[in-house]
């Protein structure tokens, strides 16, 4: 899914599996305060101030609503998810489908994985595939209100034929972003995910991302893009969950009208959990993407 569907480009954002410790959870309140503050802004969306037009003094007809279709694909270097490697340092393929009408939106969107070996027969040997495959299903409803693009979704990751006997791979998400224009036509978002149950059945999951966006002029037909990330994943250590910091920023190239190459440099601060010795690897890593929307 990007992620929303976009996220290898930071908004894909939110799939994948973690798989290692951390530090000592911190309080919530003030995170719950954030996702608080996401749902009351969505909850003004119906104001009546919308629908009138000063300059007729009467109430604006509403827009007709469409029924919108789409496709997406990609191929990656290698699938980071949340700074977290998903295919052990090799290449994806990846793509989807996105519906919308009207407010609300619906997709689906496929990428493959490297989980590793497990040993399914307890023989000692790896002879099964933890999951070589993700399908995330996903929809909401998006809706500009005062200058602000407000986002509220659920996102459901699946992991079809993985071998995860005692600890469910597949989980649900909920999200909330609001996004605006700043000036020089920067974007500023701000997006908060929410787990009840985590992948791996490791308990309660928030996390907490902010972006930025720059289009720069245009260069030899090709039309550039600045972005970055910065997010911090808040999990249940008690569960096994964990709390680190993950970035991102990169430069997208559009070109053809429907495609782009996106380069990208990833890192976090949790080496100590995810070193080059596992598969989930998060040390800094730098990705190309090369994506086509029809």
């Amino acid at each position: 899914m990007q992620a929303d569907a976009g996220a290898a480009n930071g908004d894909q954002t939110e799939r994948g599996l973690i798989m290692f410790s951390s530090t000592p959870k911190k309080d919530r309140t003030r995170t719950l305060a954030l996702a608080g503050a996401v749902t009351l802004l969505a909850a003004g969306q119906a104001n009546a101030a919308d629908l009138y037009s000063p300059n007729s003094g009467a109430m604006a007809p509403a827009p007709a609503w469409q029924l919108e279709l789409s496709a997406n694909v990609a191929l990656a270097t290698e699938y980071v998810f949340r700074g977290i490697s998903q295919t052990d340092e090799n290449p994806a393929i990846q793509g989807g489908f996105d519906a919308s009408y009207g407010l609300f939106y619906a997709g689906v969107w496929a990428s493959n994985l490297d989980f590793g070996g497990a040993d399914s027969n307890g023989d000692g040997i790896a002879d099964s595939d933890i999951a070589n495959i993700e399908i995330d299903w996903y929809g909401g409803i998006k809706k500009e209100f005062h200058g602000l693009d407000i986002d509220l979704g659920v996102i459901y990751y699946t992991y079809p034929n993985a071998f995860d006997p005692g600890a469910e791979l597949d989980y649900w998400e909920l999200k909330g972003g609001v996004s605006t224009k700043l000036l020089h036509d920067i974007t500023a978002s701000f997006t908060t995910y929410y787990a009840w149950e985590y992948t791996g059945e490791i308990g309660e999951n928030w996390v907490f991302e902010g972006g930025l966006e720059m289009p720069l002029p245009e260069v030899l037909g090709l039309s550039p893009t600045l972005s970055g990330t910065l997010a911090y994943n808040d999990g249940d250590v008690a569960a096994g969950g964990v709390n680190y910091w993950y970035w991102n920023a990169g430069l997208g190239l559009g070109f053809y009208e429907r495609f782009n190459l996106d380069l990208r440099y990833w890192d976090t601060d949790n080496l100590a959990g995810c070193s080059t010795a596992t598969i989930f690897q998060c040390d800094d890593r730098y990705v190309a993407t090369v994506s086509a929307e029809f």
